[in-house]
């Protein structure tokens, strides 16, 4: 067995003594009835049989929410409801305010990133922990806002694609058998949303692996893009490139090839929801984010340095030139 697989299966059933036992679960509620992370994580968290950290976090509470110019937001809304309300039997509120009372920590899942900002303002005031599933934010200035928000707040806070997580992806930045990572090039599928900046609606799954991998550093961007794919070329300032493929066409899959000191291989691939929500627990349970605000906020403008790219014909830009032009209007939000 792969170590990291290993690693994430003694996560799981590390006896509940070992977690504190006699405590009862933390209450978790769920902001964001329109996607499906909402029944897969609740399904984790709500099974009789969980055991180790999985067992101690409970959805209890849920908000629907839903963005009605989002077809794949709006027209998921009932049916989620529903699931969660009669096979899992959480309770459905009418605002997130109501929600804040009957829970201890919050799973931000609304699939429209435009209204995370609004919505986890109020979460923030209540310093209650909080996950935020991608994107963080439907711009780059919203996603420095609400970073902004958590450290004024004092509040944990975290986002992640559940790439990041997968066994296969997580462990090759330390393993052995690669060496020193000098380059990866990531893929995944990148379907596109028109309310929000390219790769942030599922470029981002693939673009996480790609940090996952590389590590942070990136300091400029280019882009090229057709019908087919997104093709973003990343240059750290150690000199290592990193490459993003988005696919259109063709089939769709995710994964990377890795270029290390001692071998030249690929990545795993995506294994379910299991290890982020995992992740997702132990972070409300110790209040650390496993992923730093820095780090997120450097994926964020790596997809937002590869619009500015592809608005200039290709040309190279620099991720801090987006990241200096979105905290500016993140500080003019805040006047």
């Amino acid at each position: 067995m792969h170590r990291a697989s290993l690693a994430f299966l003694l996560s799981i059933f590390v006896p509940l003594s070992a977690r504190g036992a006699d405590k009862p679960p933390l209450r978790a509620g769920i902001i964001g009835l329109d996607t499906s992370h909402a029944v897969a994580f609740t399904q984790l968290l709500n099974n009789p049989k969980a055991e180790g950290v999985l067992a101690r976090v409970r959805v209890v509470a849920a908000y629907p929410g839903g963005s009605a110019d989002i077809p794949d937001s709006i027209n998921r809304v009932e049916g989620y409801t529903q699931t969660l309300r009669h096979k899992f039997g959480v309770e459905i509120v009418a605002s997130i305010e109501e929600l804040l009372k009957k829970v201890d920590v919050v799973l931000l899942e609304s699939v429209d990133g435009r209204p995370h900002l609004e919505q986890v303002k109020p979460v923030l005031r209540a310093k209650k922990p909080v996950f935020i599933d991608k994107p963080v934010a439907g711009s780059l200035a919203d996603a420095v806002e609400i970073y902004r928000l958590a450290k004024a707040s004092g509040t944990p806070c975290f986002s992640s694609s559940s790439l990041r997580f997968s066994p296969g992806i997580r462990s090759v930045r330390e393993d052995p058998k690669f060496g020193v990572i000098l380059g990866c090039d990531a893929y995944g599928p990148c379907s596109l949303e028109p309310h929000h900046p390219d790769l942030f609606w599922y470029g981002i799954h693939g673009v996480e692996t790609l940090f996952t991998i590389m590590g942070p550093g990136c300091e400029s961007v280019t882009r090229l893009e057709t019908d087919k794919a997104e093709f973003v070329t990343g240059k750290w300032k150690d000199g290592r490139v990193g490459t993003f493929r988005g696919i259109r066409k063709g089939k769709g899959d995710y994964g990377a090839m890795v270029f290390g000191t001692k071998m030249i291989g690929p990545s795993g691939r995506f294994e379910g929801y299991g290890p982020l929500v995992v992740e997702i627990c132990k972070f409300f349970e110790s209040g650390k984010p496993p992923v730093t605000a820095e780090e997120t906020l450097e994926i964020y403008a790596f997809m937002e340095a590869a619009d500015e790219s592809k608005r200039q014909g290709g040309k190279p830009i620099t991720l801090a030139s987006v990241l200096d032009r979105a905290r500016a209007k993140s500080a003019a939000q805040a006047r």
